[in-house]
């Protein structure tokens, strides 16, 4: 199964039965009614909520955001059952031996102090009410393939051309990523010790999580947040009492969540708020823009951790969120302004990241807001004077969406320095991007358009891609690109004191 548990299958076949409803439980893999036919489900988690008894299913050959809560009525019990198998005896001629030997009790293990690692994370396993967390991601992944079509060959000068890298962040095996989640769920953490794990915790806008936080069963069914229902891909940790809720209910300006109808009512009754609470520093007449110190409006940006998390997978941030800046994107009407998305981005980040975690909601997916996220991200760069990316590793998805952007600018630029026959290097295009060069390297070796012939360092742009651009530049003209206006931006870079940027613990 795409999200089964792998340490239940083995050589032995499952029993298979009819169940009732009082017998169905965690590990069974039964037919559940989706999308008008009856799929082939395992069953991850059992919960009593207000409209009766669910079941939390991982359907055979779909993605894991596609799990989901669904009441009894939707499983047919018509059909028979597998069974689990049942858990193979310890070996007694291992245990048996050493267990008269080893009477005492094992010594404690230490913490062993360390620099903080770049791709562990922190998990939270204990307690009721855990911290907070946002992660960095954004659509499906796709890498492309290396064909025979016809290239147009730019003799641009390659000042710099190391070779890439084995362990190159940027190039993620989508299958491989999401084999690792699948299996974790058969491998949950054992002996949690929260002390050693923010031990671990690494000084840096995002980390990448845990497999037994990424395998977390999704708690929230379903959410409405303004005149949307929302329904969660992942996990998100909000306090437990919410887990019963068929729905729960957000404000969309202030993030505060509810479980009781008439409470929600009474505080949209109160709530004042019309916009995010910072500093509007960009508008135009299709969104604005508006910058928020973690640490003044702590609330506000803790609320907007718990509801990205719902759709967010791959990377989290973390218990604090004083050392962030959040750039909020919205759109506005009458009524106010309505969140689409935003970044998150570390007040000093010493490896010089500008994005940490970054989101669009799922209802302004697909539309056009992700690229201007990232594209303002790179123009906060350009005033500030650096060469801005993301924090690595990048998810698989949100590898796509800066893949894509990436593509988009090189190959025009590259066209137009080929137009007027001019030779530039890759220090060249990342200063005219504000990117950094490792990331213009990577992205044009995944293209397959960096290549060495004849004694020359050298760019070919793949036929598919000059036809897209000139599509792009086609449809562009009937219907403009929408496109952040650098002139309209209203920012200085700030300047922090040393309690200003860091952890506020």
């Amino acid at each position: 199964m795409a999200g089964g548990d792998k340490s239940q299958e083995s050589d032995v076949p499952r029993q298979k039965s009819f169940a009732t409803p009082e017998t169905l439980k965690v590990g069974c893999i039964a037919m559940v009614y989706k999308e008008g036919k009856t799929r082939k489900a395992e069953i991850l988690g059992v919960k009593d909520t207000k409209s009766g008894k669910q079941f939390y299913c991982n359907f055979d050959n779909f993605n894991k955001r596609l799990d989901e809560w669904v009441p009894l009525a939707r499983v047919d019990l018509l059909q028979e059952v597998e069974w689990p198998n049942p858990e193979k005896p310890k070996d007694a001629k291992k245990s048996g031996g050493q267990a008269t030997k080893k009477t005492a009790a094992p010594p404690s293990k230490k913490v062993q102090k360390r620099p903080f690692p770049r791709e562990e994370s922190v998990a939270s396993e204990g307690g009721s009410t855990p911290h907070p967390f946002a992660e960095f991601a954004a659509t499906q992944h796709s890498t492309p393939s290396a064909d025979g079509n016809e290239k147009l060959t730019l003799a641009l000068d390659l000042d710099a051309t190391p070779g890439a890298e084995d362990d190159d962040p940027m190039d993620v095996d989508v299958e491989k990523s999401v084999s690792l989640a699948i299996s974790a769920k058969a491998q949950p953490q054992e002996n949690f010790d929260r002390e050693e794990e923010i031990e671990k915790l690494r000084v840096g806008g995002s980390m990448t999580q845990n497999q037994a936080e990424i395998s977390r069963i999704r708690n929230i069914s379903k959410v409405q947040f303004g005149r949307y229902d929302l329904y969660p891909w992942y996990f998100s940790p909000y306090p437990e009492t919410f887990a019963q809720e068929d729905l729960m209910h957000i404000c969309e300006f202030c993030l505060m969540y509810y479980a009781d109808p008439k409470s929600f009512d009474r505080h949209r009754s109160k709530c004042t708020m019309q916009h995010p609470p910072g500093n509007e520093i960009y508008r135009d007449d299709y969104v604005s823009f508006f910058e928020i110190d973690g640490r003044r409006q702590r609330t506000w940006c803790r609320n907007l951790c718990l509801l990205s998390k719902m759709f967010l997978d791959h990377k989290t941030l973390y218990y604090d969120v004083d050392p962030f800046l959040f750039y909020v994107m919205t759109t506005r009407d009458d009524k106010g302004c309505h969140l689409v998305g935003y970044f998150s981005k570390e007040k000093e980040s010493l490896d010089g990241f500008n994005v940490a975690c970054i989101l669009t909601m799922p209802q302004y997916q697909r539309k056009g807001y992700g690229r201007l996220l990232i594209q303002f991200s790179y123009e906060l760069s350009k005033i500030e004077g650096k060469l801005g990316s993301p924090e690595k590793p990048l998810s698989d998805l949100g590898l796509l969406s800066y893949r894509q952007y990436w593509t988009e600018n090189l190959v025009e630029i590259l066209l137009e320095h080929n137009e007027r026959d001019e030779r530039c290097s890759i220090e060249h295009l990342a200063a005219l991007l504000a990117m950094t060069a490792s990331d213009v390297e990577s992205t044009l070796q995944a293209l397959k358009m960096q290549v060495y012939h004849k004694g020359e360092h050298k760019i070919v742009v793949p036929t598919h891609l000059i036809k897209k651009h000139e599509a792009l530049k086609e449809k562009f003209k009937t219907k403009p690109k929408r496109t952040i206006i650098a002139e309209r931006i209203q920012w200085k870079p700030p300047v922090f004191t040393a309690s200003n940027r860091t952890w506020g613990w």
